[in-house]
């Protein structure tokens, strides 16, 4: 279910490209590699990336390092757009356990959030909505504990960050 709406400049919202087929919950895995193979299924699933798009996040992290993981408890794999990123989307899962990706500050990881887009700009407002969701402490702890996918969208979409349809 997409839901309606878009930022400015014809960019989708955060609502639009986290839809209930993209979130996962309490997801069971051995190591960040899975984690962000669990995510980008999802990607791969709507057919919003090609499989060699997850391929590329896993290679990213192994050539960059654990550079995804952004704040505590908080990974955002991704690619370049011209590794098979078809169109704008998001998935998001959470882990239990949670799962060492190797950053010293912010592991252990039980919220990822795979991203892909077609070009450079065309995710930049939905991004932009996530960060404000996520720098608020509160709402971040309820996403890694919500009991259902749609807890998990009211939380993430329906916060003071994200942007209202």
């Amino acid at each position: 279910m997409v839901r309606e709406g878009t930022l400015g400049g014809g960019q989708p919202s955060l609502a639009q490209m986290l839809s209930e087929d993209m979130v996962a919950l309490q997801v069971s895995v051995s190591n960040w590699e899975e984690a962000v193979r669990a995510a980008g299924g999802l990607l791969v699933r709507s057919g919003a990336v090609e499989p060699r798009y997850v391929e590329a996040m896993i290679r990213m992290v192994k050539e960059i390092g654990p550079y995804i993981v952004i704040a505590p408890g908080v990974a955002l794999p991704h690619a370049r757009p011209e590794e098979g990123a078809l169109r704008p989307c998001m998935s998001a899962l959470t882990l239990n356990p949670a799962i060492n990706f190797g950053n010293v500050h912010n592991d252990p990881v039980s919220l990822v959030i795979a991203f892909g887009a077609p070009d450079s700009e065309g995710h930049v407002g939905a991004l932009a909505e996530l960060a404000r969701v996520l720098e608020d402490a509160e709402v971040l702890e309820r996403l890694k504990r919500a009991c259902s996918v749609q807890e998990f969208l009211s939380l993430m979409c329906r916060s003071k960050g994200a942007r209202q349809l």
